[in-house]
């Protein structure tokens, strides 16, 4: 398989160190990776945190996948200005946009078997004219008008899907419609058969209100919006339950009954993911034509250069990229 193309994401955060530490753990067995930046920098970096890493320029991703083994492979992109850990500078935004171009053309072409997003910081990029709220955004764009981008939360043992992401909660529950809930479900349903290689993937469908609604006591939203998404799902013969009470949705016996559950707000989803594996948890954009994770944390400003960042999750975001995209492949040689 082709090696995973790694972005930048904000040169003064923590990105390119746990990029080090990923290569240190993963050079022996993979997946094998290549990173999009600033080769001289992540040299000094290594060199300020006591990284044992060797850092090597290469021209191309194949030209990475070889030199994997002995060395962290960089394609070399020169920031415009330098760079100052823990503090960004919108002289490099274009640089961090232009990786993620990057990496996402690289694994459009077959170049690299999927990208995988280091963090960004956001107002960074805004001041400088990014339009987009985040990377969600930006990948969809990138990848077609048709394309509505799904967020998914994962770790051992749970994955989580919002159905409304970035709004104020009552801007939120305002927005939350049937079609979204059914929208959202068919592309959670297509990623888990696609993508994770689920069979017949099982969606638990979590309540808006306390006791999901308590038949309408507790608030109307649960059998006025979510009831008929289940309904509806379940009519097209997709494995949807629910509205099922959030307060007892994430307990180890639930947990076991599906595959992942739909949250109708974004700390529903956040919080169980994060409780239960903030070091491994991944965040996934669903929906997408290529694969697309990223670690489900943000740039740590405050600890940037330190050598103390955890590159936890941004392993756990390799190694399922890597699992995604092969799952990818296989279904669709089998379906050739």
């Amino acid at each position: 398989m082709q090696p995973l193309a790694v972005t930048m994401g904000e040169p003064a955060g923590i990105g390119a160190e746990i990029t080090l530490a990923a290569w240190t753990r993963l050079r022996a067995d993979g997946p094998r990776f290549v990173l999009l930046d600033d080769a001289d920098r992540v040299a000094a970096l290594a060199a300020r945190i006591g990284s044992a890493a060797p850092v090597r320029k290469v021209a191309s991703m194949a030209e990475g996948a070889a030199a994997f083994a002995s060395a962290l492979p960089v394609l070399h992109r020169p920031l415009p200005a330098p760079v100052t850990m823990g503090r960004p500078d919108a002289a490099n935004a274009g640089a961090v946009i232009a990786a993620i171009e990057e990496a996402v053309a690289l694994t459009r072409a077959g170049e690299a078997a999927s990208v995988v997003t280091n963090p960004i910081q956001k107002a960074v990029l805004t001041r400088a004219g990014f339009p987009h709220p985040g990377h969600t955004e930006f990948l969809a764009a990138l990848a077609g008008p048709e394309v509505k981008p799904v967020m998914m939360l994962a770790c051992p043992g749970l994955r989580t899907v919002p159905v409304t992401v970035h709004l104020p909660l009552r801007v939120a529950i305002d927005r939350l419609t049937t079609e979204a809930i059914v929208v959202t479900a068919r592309i959670v349903n297509a990623a888990l058969r696609d993508d994770f290689g689920i069979a017949l993937p099982r969606l638990a469908i979590a309540g808006l209100n306390p006791h999901a609604g308590e038949n309408g006591t507790l608030g109307e939203e649960d059998a006025a919006i979510a009831a008929p998404a289940v309904a509806a799902l379940r009519a097209e013969g997709i494995a949807a339950t629910g509205p099922h009470p959030t307060d007892t949705l994430f307990t180890p016996h639930a947990r076991a009954t599906y595959d992942a559950a739909l949250c109708l707000t974004h700390d529903h989803a956040m919080i169980p993911v994060k409780t239960l594996d903030m070091d491994g948890g991944v965040n996934v954009t669903l929906g997408l034509p290529f694969v697309r994770t990223s670690p489900d944390h943000g740039t740590a400003l405050d600890i940037a250069g330190t050598g103390r960042a955890a590159p936890g999750s941004l392993i756990a975001a390799m190694r399922m990229a890597a699992e995604m995209a092969a799952n990818r492949q296989m279904r669709a040689r089998s379906a050739a």
